[in-house]
């Protein structure tokens, strides 16, 4: 696997999604706020579409930070993410 990264940058995240198509998503029945998630257009009933104003508001209100994979281990475009807690 290659090397990870994680960011707070608002615009870098956003980049990063819509660059793989992205769209800013949450769980749709989890807690008030949500747990947030990028939908890649495969199906899944589960997920929300949401502004990106309210991904980030989401986002900064649970102190996470955003944990992603630029490319594969084959060169290719990698689409692994995670939202974590900032350190």
């Amino acid at each position: 696997m290659t090397a990870s990264k994680t960011t707070t940058d608002h615009d870098e995240i956003r980049r990063w999604a819509e660059k793989r198509g992205g769209k800013p998503s949450r769980v749709g029945d989890a807690k008030e706020g949500g747990i947030l998630r990028f939908d890649f257009g495969e199906p899944e009933e589960s997920l929300e579409e949401i502004s990106w104003e309210r991904f980030f508001e989401i986002f900064e209100e649970n102190d996470l930070a955003f944990l992603y994979q630029d490319t594969t281990q084959d060169g290719g475009t990698s689409r692994f993410n995670k939202f974590v807690r900032r350190d």
